[in-house]
């Protein structure tokens, strides 16, 4: 490991970085321009003291999960992020297949949504990277371990995941999901992955077995949802999903729905937010991939929209 290599570029990509451009307020107090370590460190969701040793060339190897965090929180790009696997005497993920590096643009993209929730997940379903407003409203899926960052897995295996929906869409949402799923194991023939997924699931769940026998596909670009969250109620939403360019990534963005009290409800859930630290605004607005030792119908007139990776 090349840690003096390692240290310099993470040091100047960090003096680089704004706080505007990772979703974090600027501050008064801010002596010199670009990020601090401890905004890196909770951006990552490591520690200060782990991060400041790493640009001091002292600490220990990275871990891939670390790594993983760590180049997402930096807005690395693609070849970036390989330079810092390759210091790092780690083999970088493979470009071919699935890509769970989410690129500076989206990152940046999902930083200016801080009032409204939204995550960035794969074609799969696996969550990748939620807003502090995704969160509050559905709970921190990056967390989970396994399986359990796919929301179809944990949706036809754990039945409490339904009850933050109302019982009338249920059916719904889950032929949907199906279709889903399958135009994605269409584009990905033979993907290793996705047969472990779809096999894992029509094992256990005869739900999901029926409706991938009825053999429906539809692309999930534009939908109605409605959450009932513990806290303030049922919650309507116009989801909109925008998809990177080789459609392997999904930005989902949840509108509350025009002509309801769901607006009102949703800064309703940001002041609860809010006032769970403290009063203080929380200075970290996404959260990454968590790391092992952390503690903590569609709508026809609305079409796909592409953003670079």
């Amino acid at each position: 490991m090349d840690r003096s290599e390692l240290a310099d570029f993470l040091r100047r990509r960090r003096d680089q970085l704004s706080p505007e451009e990772v979703g974090l307020p600027a501050g008064v107090r801010r002596r010199t321009p670009g990020l601090r370590r401890d905004e890196v460190a909770q951006l990552a969701g490591i520690s200060t003291d782990y991060y400041t040793r790493l640009e001091q060339a002292r600490g220990p190897r990275p871990s891939t999960q670390v790594l993983a965090a760590l180049t997402r929180a930096l807005r690395y790009t693609s070849d970036e992020r390989d330079h810092v696997y390759f210091l790092c005497d780690q083999t970088p993920p493979g470009r071919t297949g699935p890509d769970k590096h989410v690129g500076p643009a989206m990152m940046h993209v999902l930083a200016k949504l801080d009032d409204t929730p939204a995550a960035v997940i794969t074609d799969l379903g696996e969550t990748l990277v939620q807003n502090r407003m995704h969160i509050l409203l559905i709970g921190d899926q990056t967390r989970m371990p396994g399986r359990n960052r796919f929301h179809t897995w944990r949706w036809f295996t754990d039945p409490a995941v339904r009850d933050m929906f109302p019982a009338a869409d249920l059916d719904r949402m889950s032929r949907h999901q199906v279709a889903d799923l399958r135009a994605t194991a269409a584009r990905r023939a033979k993907d290793a992955e996705v047969l472990d997924l779809v096999g894992a699931l029509r094992a256990a769940s005869p739900e999901f077995d029926r409706l991938w026998n009825e053999h429906t596909v539809q692309v999930r670009v534009s939908d109605v949802k409605s959450i009932v969250h513990p806290e303030v109620g049922v919650i309507d939403f116009d989801c909109e999903t925008l998809l990177t360019t080789s459609a392997t990534q999904r930005l989902l963005i949840y509108r509350p729905r025009p002509g309801t009290d769901s607006a009102e409800k949703l800064e309703l859930l940001r002041v609860i937010g809010t006032q769970r630290l403290d009063g203080a605004e929380p200075p970290v607005q996404l959260r990454p991939t968590a790391l092992p030792d952390q503690r903590p119908t569609a709508l026809p007139d609305q079409r796909r929209a592409a953003l670079p990776e």
